[in-house]
């Protein structure tokens, strides 16, 4: 803009003053540019005045004060919900009211206040009532169809159509549903991740056209990506919900979708259509990847067969439904199982297909932009990686190969795509040099690393002792684990990242090797700092020299809370300092000192061996920890409570008593099997001490980002204005 404005000025100036200008260096060319770009700062300001104007437009800071020109009731800021607004929550408020009561508005008003997708029910409809035989409702039979296997999958659930006898239970409490005044806002917590170009794992060696989506090869379920509603008098249907796919709903999509193909009928699938929710791509005639058609594409139950090795497989290629192209491919969506007929194995094979997860912590397509190292000076080595051209290497090794031969003393590789990269990885890091290995924006890869035969083997970082030696990782999933040597690193910053726990998973998801931590690092390394961001991993084991461990936002997984999940580089021993700021940890953590341990959840024992040093605060942390100075923590005022109400002091405790009082406030969790869509997410039942027991009335944990508490009370706000008089709403966690 300030060329554009210093132009603009400058050709102003009669041609004489140019001349001259020019023939003495252009001094009043200068002067024009610096005044050149405060004019664009004022015509960017003028600008910015008149967006303001408008609610679609305006700045963020600005949203209260229109929201509160028309009556907008304050809500709870929401400022660690990555991309979440109050915009539209003030923008639609006018329609709102125009629909006050209805219940496209409630459906509406939870999504916007919440940043969750809502399905709103009216319990009056699903109710099973004498019917007067002068106004008989058809679609209120009391009696379930058992011919609409579709509709039946759905009991119970937000969608179902299936009618009930009334409850009189209050629904406020989410126990009661069915009756004449009760409506049920359904939320949905976990979000879809559409990953693309993935490689699929096979699930034999050499593969036989049976494979699975997830790369790491286990059964994972492929979710829907919703469609854009854009009316508020509609409802939410399943098309319109991040639910994971359905074999009954999605095999009738198709077959519709084939049907109207084979009738001359303008086809569409609710499913598969220009944002596909999941896609598989084979090489075409031109030997270019090509996604298959929909209707190539049969949703099929590929479930093991008793007793055999193999799948059930779908028929041969053959014409289908009265059209001229065949079936090609079976896909299961609630295993995420792909099969090709019998004899049929692709000589190339990528899939894309949307996962669901809470929230965007490990590595993931989600934005992340701010993270990335993009802009490299002439001292920084940049390469590109990508698995089928567009890179400059298709292998992550020869990237670092050709870093390592680099004269620059700072690295960075950026990975192009989701695919795997498999193969033994070493990086030599010299005195002084750095390295970044990342993941470009939208993409996931995994790194696996192994030995020649295929087995699991650690990523090793080897180099020479020095100042400013590091190695970042940044949107990476990583199967093997990180094998810090002696005196080789001073930080290794893992950002986004996923590092499997156990190393590898089995087709049930269970981790293979779980006694392998996720980072070693060899002491003695005095200087070796180790920093998490938003990372899930396993077990960590460093060096009792070294600086220690920095952990935010964070999963450390070692399975169970008897296990060690932080300690020494033997496993056993006392490990160096830790620092934990909203975590979830699995397992019993054994430090030399805890400098804080803040809005975490310590499954197992916290073990200091210095107690006079740091802080434990609004965390909960195992029975029998031995940690610094507590403030506000469970559960000890849980205890503290128990005590006051039974007229003794804490002390005076039993253990007996004490283990109880603990269980009343012991978390509980969705899913803690990694894998699971909802793993490591706090159940809709786990007490309110700690999805509310952060210093901001948020959760406790790792998904503390999340700020639930505050959108559910964000919510029941709302619900004060829009809710129909006489009537009574409940909320209900779909996951």
């Amino acid at each position: 803009m300030s060329t554009r404005n210093e132009e603009r000025l400058y050709a102003l100036l009669p041609a004489i003053y140019r001349i001259r200008d020019a023939e003495n260096g252009e001094p009043l060319r200068t002067l024009l540019t610096i005044i050149g770009d405060e004019l664009a700062s004022i015509e960017e300001d003028i600008d910015g005045l008149y967006n303001d104007w408008f609610i679609e437009t305006c700045a963020e800071w600005v949203v209260p004060y229109i929201g509160d020109l028309l009556g907008v009731r304050g809500l709870h800021s929401l400022a660690e919900v990555a991309s979440f607004s109050q915009r539209a929550y003030v923008a639609n408020t006018l329609r709102y009211r125009r629909r006050k009561g209805t219940a496209p508005v409630l459906e509406q008003l939870a999504r916007d206040v919440t940043g969750w997708p809502c399905r709103a029910v009216e319990y009056f409809e699903r109710l099973a009532t004498t019917q007067h035989l002068n106004h008989v409702r058809l679609n209120s039979s009391a009696t379930a169809s058992l011919r609409s296997a579709t509709s039946l999958e759905l009991t119970d659930g937000p969608l179902e159509t299936v009618h009930h006898t009334a409850e009189v239970r209050n629904i406020a409490s989410g126990r009661g549903r069915y009756n004449i005044p009760n409506i049920g806002l359904f939320l949905w917590r976990l979000q879809p991740y559409f990953i693309q170009g993935v490689t699929p794992q096979p699930v034999a060696d050499p593969p036989d056209g049976r494979y699975r989506f997830s790369p790491l090869g286990n059964d994972a379920p492929l979710f829907n990506r919703p469609r854009t509603e854009t009316e508020i008098v509609h409802l939410a249907e399943e098309p319109d919900l991040p639910v994971p796919l359905r074999r009954r709903a999605l095999y009738a999509d198709l077959e519709a979708l084939r049907l109207d193909l084979a009738t001359g009928k303008p086809a569409a699938s609710a499913y598969l259509d220009a944002s596909p929710a999941f896609q598989v791509f084979v090489l075409d005639a031109q030997g270019a990847l090509t996604p298959l058609p929909a209707e190539e594409i049969l949703i099929c139950n590929l479930e093991d067969i008793p007793g055999e090795t193999d799948w059930r497989r779908p028929p041969p290629s053959k014409p289908y439904a009265g059209q001229s192209r065949p079936i090609r491919v079976a896909v299961d969506p609630q295993h995420g199982r792909i099969a090709f007929p019998a004899g049929v194995v692709p000589t190339d094979l990528a899939v894309s297909y949307a996962y669901g997860f809470a929230a965007d912590i490990g590595g993931g397509p989600y934005p992340r932009l701010e993270t990335l190292l993009l802009n490299t000076g002439a001292d920084i080595f940049s390469t590109t990686v990508a698995q089928r051209g567009g890179g400059d290497h298709v292998s992550l090794a020869d990237a670092i190969a050709a870093w390592t031969s680099a004269a620059e003393p700072g690295g960075v590789i950026t990975i192009l795509d989701s695919a795997t990269y498999a193969g033994p990885l070493l990086i030599a890091i010299s005195a002084g040099r750095s390295l970044v290995i990342q993941a470009a924006e939208g993409q996931r890869p995994l790194v696996r690393v192994q030995d020649a035969n295929g087995a699991a083997q650690p990523l090793i970082v080897t180099g020479a002792d020095g100042d400013g030696t590091s190695l970042t990782l940044n949107g990476l999933w990583i199967e093997g684990g990180i094998a810090i040597q002696s005196n080789s690193l001073e930080c290794l910053f893992v950002q986004h990242c996923t590092l499997i726990p156990g190393w590898r998973l089995d087709a049930e998801g269970n981790p293979l090797l779980p006694t392998q931590p996720s980072i070693r690092a060899i002491g003695p390394n005095p200087d070796f700092r180790l920093e998490l961001e938003r990372t899930l991993c396993g077990a960590l084991h460093l060096a009792a020299d070294s600086d220690g461990l920095f952990a935010s936002d964070s999963v450390i997984d070692a399975f169970d809370a008897a296990n060690v999940a932080y300690a020494g580089e033997d496993g056993t021993a006392t490990g160096p300092p830790a620092r934990f700021e909203r975590c979830t940890v699995v397992g019993e953590v054994r430090s030399r000192q805890f400098d804080l341990i803040s809005e975490s959840i310590l499954l197992g024992r916290a073990l200091a061996e210095r107690r006079q040093i740091g802080c434990s605060r609004f965390s909960f942390l195992g029975e029998g920890s031995r940690a610094p100075r507590r403030h506000r923590c469970q559960p000890d005022l849980a205890w503290e409570a128990y005590a006051a109400a039974q007229g003794k002091e804490v002390d005076d405790l039993t253990a007996v008593e004490r283990h109880t009082v603990a269980l009343t406030v012991a978390p509980t969790f969705t899913a803690m099997r990694f894998g699971h869509p909802a793993y490591m997410q706090l159940s809709a039942s786990c007490p309110t001490a700690i999805t509310q027991g952060a210093e901001d009335g948020g959760e406790m944990g790792a998904f503390h980002l999340l700020q639930q508490p505050q959108r559910l009370a964000n919510l029941r706000t709302a619900l004060e204005e829009y809710l129909r008089v006489g009537l009574e709403a409940g909320t209900f966690f779909v996951d």
